[in-house]
């Protein structure tokens, strides 16, 4: 009997959960074929976490996170090491200059954020003070807050009425 063309060998990826050494905000659940090398799965995480392959070890650890396995030969496919949904894949980055270590990723106050003075911010054409100033309504004089005193008692009275005339 010829198996037809249209039958799809079954499902051989695995769910894992990926963390990284240096990037504590970092973890993604990706759907990984179990036939995936080693290396290029290491090809797909460089893209993701800038981690370079050359300096990146993976270790396998199960859903309680205790470790499995290294993941040492590059050319093994994923299926070497058994893993199962759940399984965790941690990222090891072992260049101390990289990009990811030392927070740069990840902690803002580490940038050098521009500052401007006063003056000079008071100087440009548009700023966020002028368009508030613009938009906030003037202070009202004495005589505005009470007609508008006058007009809230009037709406009132007119609501008590409709209320008691449908009594």
């Amino acid at each position: 009997m010829a198996s037809s063309k249209l039958q799809l060998p079954a499902d051989d990826s695995v769910l894992l959960l990926f963390t990284h050494s240096n990037l504590s905000t970092f973890a993604a659940d990706i759907r990984v074929s179990q036939q995936t090398t080693v290396e290029a799965l290491k090809d797909k995480l460089w893209r993701k976490t800038g981690t370079a392959v050359a300096s990146m070890r993976l270790q396998l650890r199960d859903d309680t996170g205790a470790k499995v396995a290294d993941l040492d030969d590059d050319a093994a496919p994923l299926a070497a090491y058994g893993p199962y949904n759940g399984y965790r894949i941690h990222v090891l980055d072992l260049d101390p200059s990289s990009l990811t270590s030392g927070g740069w990723l990840e902690d803002t106050s580490l940038v050098d954020k521009y500052k401007m003075s006063d003056e000079a911010y008071d100087k440009l054409h548009t700023n966020f003070r002028k368009f508030k100033e613009k938009m906030t309504p003037k202070s009202s004089t004495s005589e505005d807050k009470e007609q508008l005193e006058k007009h809230m008692e009037e709406l009132c009275s007119k609501i008590k009425g409709e209320r008691h005339s449908l009594l």
